[in-house]
């Protein structure tokens, strides 16, 4: 009995909290990467392109807004900036649409990711993030639901007690 008392309390606890599978990366983490790309300047562009990927997966994968925006830029500048090939221009469709998952722009993850599935359709991490963004979706909608549901009994109530108090 207490394990399926625990398990309800923990899918509630999902449902509002966004409980996903899509992993989240630390602020030391990141200062780290930072250090990383700074030291790598004058290094060979593909080892400065390898440590500023690393830098902008960790920062669509972080708790902290700026942070994430911060990722988004990067990524974006680097796919306008590169001739990739596809699976490096995966990568970063992915990344990008981790990144806007974070942000909660959940249209735009779901665009990223059918392009990232147009380029592999058995990814499975992509597959995963279709999964989160369809579900964030879902969730938000049935939420927008619940509140306007509310909004129009407290309006009918209203109006009801009003009615009531004049006769």
């Amino acid at each position: 009995m207490d394990a399926k008392i625990g398990k309800f309390f923990e899918s509630v606890g999902n449902f509002f909290g966004g409980g996903d599978q899509i992993p989240w990366c630390d602020p030391d983490t990141i200062s780290g990467l930072e250090r990383e790309v700074a030291e790598a300047a004058n290094s060979s562009d593909e080892q400065r392109s390898e440590c500023l990927m690393r830098l902008s997966w960790a920062l669509v994968h972080s708790r902290r807004a700026e942070d994430v925006q911060r990722g988004i830029a990067m990524v974006e500048a680097s796919l306008a900036n590169t001739s990739s090939g596809p699976l490096e221009r995966r990568e970063k469709i992915y990344l990008l649409g981790v990144g806007y998952y974070r942000s909660g722009d959940f249209a735009r993850s779901r665009q990223l990711v059918e392009q990232c599935l147009e380029i592999a359709p058995d990814w499975r991490q992509a597959l995963t993030l279709k999964k989160n963004v369809e579900d964030r979706i879902a969730r938000d909608g049935v939420i927008g639901i619940g509140i306007t549901a509310t909004a129009v009994g407290l309006l009918v109530g209203g109006i009801a007690a009003a009615v009531a108090r004049k006769k």
